[in-house]
């Protein structure tokens, strides 16, 4: 008898779907509506999706609600931590074997959630290793807001250093081009920012969508009316490197990606962030910070220098810090706003540039914790 074929979707969850679609889903399975909205309170304010939890729902009908709507997508399969903890990033098994990561930052003020929109990457950025890895597939709505549904619930549960908390900011830096996936991502921003109990109530201010320069897709998020911070990955104020180092601009030049950023601006009243990694003797020119303030200058726009993360297989390195220091003065001069950013979880692979979930995990049951 022939096997039964891997499903090529993930399993349809309560967070892919509205409050009316998770309504009549409940309806079809003969209850009443509105055990749907005590299910999403369970999941978006209890952070629970254990059947076991949800006594308020009746025993008869807890698991046939639970395993239609809060189907198990994400299988932790490693957890790695620094900064004393305060730091973690975890790996992921999906239901069809794709491995994707995310990262957990606490800050004093605030905790960060770097989620991930894609299992691997199709932009093909060298400097990148999502980008070297190659796109496996989109990832679901649902799967996206699993990955910050988990962080949420060890903060509750006092699981990170630092005693109990909440995710403050979201940032669509993990892997993936996320407007590449834009249905699913905008669905994900939809239940983050929906007020509890349909979602998770952070503020879409505080929600950061990233891209290398979608510009199509860029329009299409302006016209949402949305409050999230737009981030261009730049990392070249010239075409002809941005060309080597991004490819995608080959089809979407630089001024044109920054025309779709300046409208998004005036749209939303958002500061746009530039997101420019600076590699050592490539784009870390003096002249190359004087291209860019003229871009940039008088623009509603604030400029995060990265130093290049370290890759695998990379021919390239992080600028010096002489030419950081003269690069961020350069612009500051001419008046744009620019700060370093601080390069959280490159002890363990997880800060910018550097997700690149393994191939194989030797055992996919095994939950490993190193502390670095």
């Amino acid at each position: 008898m022939p096997g039964r074929a891997t499903p090529t979707r993930p399993p349809r969850h309560l967070a892919d779907l509205d409050p009316a679609e998770r309504r009549a889903v409940a309806a079809e399975l003969g209850g009443p509506a509105f055990r749907a909205d005590q299910l999403a309170r369970h999941y978006f304010a209890r952070l629970t999706d254990d059947p076991a939890d949800m006594t308020d729902l009746p025993a008869a009908s807890r698991d046939q609600l639970a395993g239609r709507l809060l189907p198990r997508l994400l299988t932790p399969q490693q957890e790695l931590t620094c900064d004393e903890g305060m730091t973690r990033k975890t790996l992921w098994r999906a239901f069809d074997g794709a491995l994707i990561e995310s990262v957990l930052m606490r800050y004093p003020q605030r905790v960060t959630m770097c989620v991930s929109s894609q299992a691997g990457c199709g932009m093909a950025c060298p400097f990148c290793a999502t980008g070297q890895a190659g796109l496996t597939r989109n990832l679901s709505a649902a799967e996206i807001v699993a990955q910050v549904v988990a962080g949420a619930r060890a903060l509750a549960r006092g699981e990170v250093p630092g005693g109990r908390g909440r995710v403050s900011n979201i940032v669509f830096m993990g892997m993936g081009e996320p407007l590449a996936n834009y249905a699913s991502v905008l669905r994900a921003v939809r239940r983050i920012t929906d007020p509890v109990p349909d979602g998770l109530g952070i503020s879409q201010r505080s929600v950061t969508v990233s891209t290398v320069g979608l510009v199509p897709a860029i329009r299409r998020l302006t016209a949402e009316g949305l409050q999230v911070r737009l981030a261009v990955s730049l990392h070249a104020p010239d075409d002809e490197l941005r060309d080597e180092l991004v490819p995608v601009n080959r089809r979407w030049k630089v001024a044109e990606v920054l025309g779709a950023a300046w409208d998004y601006a005036a749209a939303t009243g958002r500061r746009v962030s530039i997101e420019y990694a600076l590699i050592k003797d490539i784009n870390d020119q003096a002249w190359r910070a004087d291209e860019l303030a003229g871009l940039l200058a008088g623009r509603l726009a604030h400029v995060n220098l990265i130093p290049l993360n370290p890759t695998p297989g990379s021919r390239w390195t992080a600028s010096e810090p002489g030419s950081m220091r003269e690069f961020e003065d350069r612009l500051a001069a001419r008046g744009v706003p620019v700060t370093v950013r601080d390069t959280r979880g490159s002890q363990i692979d997880g800060a910018c540039g550097q997700l690149a979930a393994p191939a194989r995990v030797a055992d996919p049951l095994q939950i490993s914790t190193q502390v670095l």
